[in-house]
C-alpha cells in the first residue's frame, strides 16, 4: 500500500523584476496546489530617501521633492505639504486659490482613477479597455498641461496659494473634456458591471467586509468599496471643500468587483464637482506672501488622495528649512489587505488582488523592519515578526 507523501509546502515567488510588476516589488505566495494558502511581501526596491532630503532643502525646494514622492499624485502631496506649512505660517489661502487647488485636485484624481482602471483591466487580461481608458486619459492630462504647462507634475501649488488662474477660455476646455470623459465614464460603468468575461475575474474575488477593512487599516477606495464611510474630504475638508463639497461613494460587497465600481462612480462625482467648481469661481487674488523662516512648532496635515488619506507630519525649528518631515501614504495602509484577503484564492487571481488597491510602490517605501542580524536571510510575514518581539510602525 503506498501512502501519501507528506504535505510539503511550496512557495513562488514573483519579483522583483517581473513582467506582471509595474514597478519593483517582491512577492512569497505559499500555495496548496492552485489555492494560495499565504503571503508575504516585501517592499523598499525603490526607496529613495525623500523624507530626509526634506531636512536639507528649503521649505520652497520640499514643495517641488515632494511633488515627486509619486508621479500620479503629484498636486495632493504638494497640497498636504502646502497646508501643513501654511498652518504653521498663519497663512491664510485667497478662496480663489483654495478653489483651483481643489479643482486641480479633482482633475488628478479623475487622471489617476482612469489610468488604475487601464492598469487593472490589463491585469485581467482586457487590453482593449486598458488601450480605451488610457487614450481618454489623455484628455485630463491635456487639460492638465494647458494649465499648468505640465502633464505629470503640474507644480499648481506655491507656498501661500496657485501658481496660475484659470480663465473664461481655460475653463470651457474643462467643460468639454469632463463632457467628453462622462459619456466614456458611462461606458466603461457598463462594461466593470455587465461584461461577463470581466466579472469573471472580479465578482466574489478578494472580498473583504466593513470589518475587516477597518481592522486592517484600509483607505481610499479599497475601503469605502466594502462599505467604510470614510473620505477626509467630507469627514475634514481642506481647500475649498467646504464651499464645494462632494458626495461620498461607497459600495457594499466588498470584492473587486465593488472597487471598480467605486471607482467608476467616484469619477462621476469628479465631473460634477469640477463643473460646479468652473461656475462658481471666488473672485480675488491666487496667492498670499509667505515668510521666508517658518515659525518654530509642528503640525498635521491629512488630505484625500485618490488611493486614500494622506497624511503628513511637519516640524519646525524656526529657520527656512524643516526639522522633520515624515509621510504616511495609502498605499502602506492598503497593503495589509492583499495579506488578508488573498489565501483561499487561486493563484491566477493574484495579479488583480494586488491591482485591486491600486498599489504604488514607490509611494510605500517609507519604512524598514529590523531583524535580527542571524535572520535577515528570511523573508518574514507580520507574524514571524512578532514572535520575536519586532512591530510593524506604519
Amino acid at each position: 500500500m503506498i501512502q501519501n507523501p507528506k504535505p510539503q509546502k511550496f512557495i513562488v515567488p514573483i519579483g522583483p523584476q517581473h513582467p506582471a510588476l509595474k514597478e519593483p516589488g517582491h512577492f512569497e505566495f505559499t500555495v496548496d496546489g492552485e489555492i494560495v494558502t499565504s503571503v508575504a511581501i516585501r517592499l523598499g526596491y525603490v526607496h529613495r530617501g525623500i523624507e530626509k532630503a526634506a531636512e536639507e532643502r528649503n521649505y520652497v525646494q520640499d514643495l517641488y521633492l515632494l511633488e515627486r514622492v509619486c508621479g500620479i499624485c503629484s498636486h495632493i502631496h504638494a497640497t498636504a505639504y502646502a497646508l501643513g506649512v501654511e498652518k504653521l505660517a498663519g497663512i491664510t489661502v485667497p478662496p480663489r486659490a483654495q478653489a483651483i487647488r481643489e479643482l486641480v485636485a479633482e482633475l488628478e484624481r479623475v487622471h489617476s482613477h482612469l489610468l488604475w482602471l487601464g492598469v487593472a483591466a490589463h491585469e485581467a487580461g482586457f487590453d482593449t479597455l486598458f488601450m480605451y481608458s488610457w487614450r481618454d486619459r489623455e484628455t485630463v492630462m491635456d487639460i492638465l498641461e494647458r494649465l499648468s504647462g505640465n502633464r505629470v507634475n503640474y507644480s499648481a501649488n506655491v507656498l501661500g496659494g496657485v501658481k496660475f488662474n484659470v480663465d473664461a477660455a481655460q475653463a470651457d476646455a474643462i467643460r468639454r473634456g469632463m463632457d467628453f470623459l462622462e459619456e466614456r465614464t458611462h461606458h466603461y460603468y457598463n462594461i466593470v458591471t455587465a461584461e461577463e468575461t470581466f466579472l469573471r475575474r472580479t465578482r466574489g474575488v478578494g472580498t473583504m467586509s466593513a470589518d475587516q477593512a477597518e481592522a486592517l487599516g484600509t483607505l481610499g477606495p479599497t475601503a469605502r468599496a466594502s462599505g467604510v464611510q470614510r473620505d477626509l474630504r467630507i469627514d475634514s475638508p481642506y481647500a475649498a471643500y467646504t464651499e464645494f463639497p462632494v458626495q461620498i461613494v461607497t459600495a457594499s460587497a466588498g470584492d473587486l468587483e465593488a472597487r471598480f465600481v467605486v471607482h467608476v462612480n467616484e469619477l462621476f462625482e469628479s465631473y460634477r464637482v469640477i463643473r460646479v467648481i468652473l461656475d462658481n469661481f471666488p473672485p480675488g487674488e491666487i496667492e498670499v506672501r509667505m515668510p521666508r523662516r517658518i515659525p518654530e512648532g509642528e503640525t498635521i496635515s491629512r488630505v484625500e488622495a485618490p488611493r486614500g488619506e494622506l497624511f503628513y507630519f511637519i516640524k519646525s525649528n524656526g529657520t527656512d528649512q524643516p526639522e522633520r518631515i515624515k509621510i504616511r501614504t495609502p498605499s502602506l495602509s492598503n497593503w495589509a489587505s492583499v495579506s488578508a484577503t488573498a489565501p483561499g484564492h487561486k493563484l491566477a487571481d493574484m495579479p488583480m488582488i494586488l491591482v485591486g488597491i491600486d498599489p504604488c510602490f514607490s509611494c510605500s517605501d517609507r519604512s524598514v523592519s529590523i531583524l535580527p542580524h542571524d535572520r535577515q536571510s528570511k523573508l518574514w510575514t507580520w507574524e514571524d515578526l512578532r514572535q520575536y518581539g519586532i512591530e510593524y510602525y506604519r
